[in-house]
């Protein structure tokens, strides 16, 4: 005869995974802090400082390297012609958006309070 369970008890597992105690309760291989027996746990240090970045000075080399690129590309014929016409409008773009990232650090506020 078959065992009856009572109304709304929930069916056993079907899964064997899912019976055995390691399924719902942690097993003590699952919290061990020791792996290597005789060997001492490494201590975490403490995480470094921040480092210290030019970043005004960054920008401006930046904008100095758009500036050369735009005027050789201006001063040499094959640079801005035919299918590189758009190497002149790649240099003003990155002229505009420099010059946008320098007026946002010089400003100093939000995220770019600790920039320098």
């Amino acid at each position: 005869m078959e065992k009856q369970e009572a109304p709304g008890a929930t069916p056993p597992a079907t899964t064997p995974w899912a019976t055995t105690p390691s399924a719902t309760t942690p097993s003590a291989a699952t919290q061990r802090t020791d792996c290597f027996p005789g060997i001492p746990d490494a201590v975490s240090p403490a995480p470094p400082p921040p480092l210290h970045v030019p970043t005004r000075a960054i920008i401006r080399v930046g904008l100095i390297a758009w500036v050369i690129a735009l005027a050789a590309t201006l001063a040499i014929p094959a640079l801005h012609t035919g299918e590189k016409s758009w190497w002149p409008w790649a240099c003003v773009s990155g002229l505009v958006l420099g010059t946008i990232g320098y007026a946002y650090v010089a400003r100093g506020r939000g995220n770019a309070a600790d920039a320098e």
